[in-house]
């Protein structure tokens, strides 16, 4: 038996939803989507959509052209479930059915000025290692794909673990916190322009780690 949210994908959502993709490099364009459905987010290759007959699921659907899909499965099915991550309930051509994730990416804990306890680094930390012994290479690990629920870390992308190349971005993370987040910082909301100064700068500093 089909489940509704399926139904409702693929009679309602799929043939009216409009992506675009303009630029290979650059993130997609939403240009449609059918009501009640809503936008969660966008990137280089995917929307993420949610329906509020469904709060328990998320659709990821690809652009047109854009690739990764199969990766991302292989992902999911090598993960598997764990407390941490999400879990691929269906895979179609192009899209994917997640278990939806709810909490506070740690992007936005700064802005808000949200304590982050020690819990959710080692949670995420712990949840990495897990990935990496499923054969996995955790990639793109940021203050924007990671989030608290509860007190808890979650890691919230993972279309990128198939890539074979070292990112830092997580350690880099983890020593930021060790080295600058003190006590007096974590109720001190940072404003947005701020964080991207700090987000600028690290990814100069990342181009010049490269080339020295």
């Amino acid at each position: 038996m089909l489940k509704p949210w399926l139904i409702e994908i693929e009679h309602q959502l799929l043939p009216n939803l409009e992506l675009y993709s303009k630029q290979p490099y650059d993130p997609i364009v939403v240009h449609y989507i059918p009501k009640p459905w809503k936008l969660v987010g966008s990137g280089n290759y995917a929307a993420v959509l949610s329906h509020p007959d469904y709060s328990e699921v998320v659709v990821k659907v690809y652009a047109p052209g854009r690739p990764g899909i199969g990766e991302e499965k292989e992902v999911y099915r090598r993960l598997g479930k764990h407390p941490a991550f999400s879990e691929c309930l269906y895979a179609g051509e192009n899209f994917l059915v997640l278990r939806r994730l709810t909490g506070v990416t740690l992007y936005k804990c700064l802005h808000r000025g949200i304590p982050i306890p020690r819990q959710v680094i080692t949670d995420i930390d712990e949840a990495l290692a897990y990935a990496v012994s499923r054969g996995l290479n955790p990639h793109d690990v940021h203050g924007k794909n990671v989030m608290m629920k509860d007190g808890r870390g979650l890691v919230v992308d993972v279309s990128d673990f198939m890539k074979s190349e070292y990112c830092p971005m997580w350690d880099d993370l983890k020593n930021a916190y060790d080295r600058f987040y003190y006590p007096w910082v974590r109720k001190m909301p940072i404003p947005g322009f701020a964080l991207n100064i700090v987000r600028r700068s690290y990814r100069k500093w990342k181009k010049y780690r490269r080339k020295s």
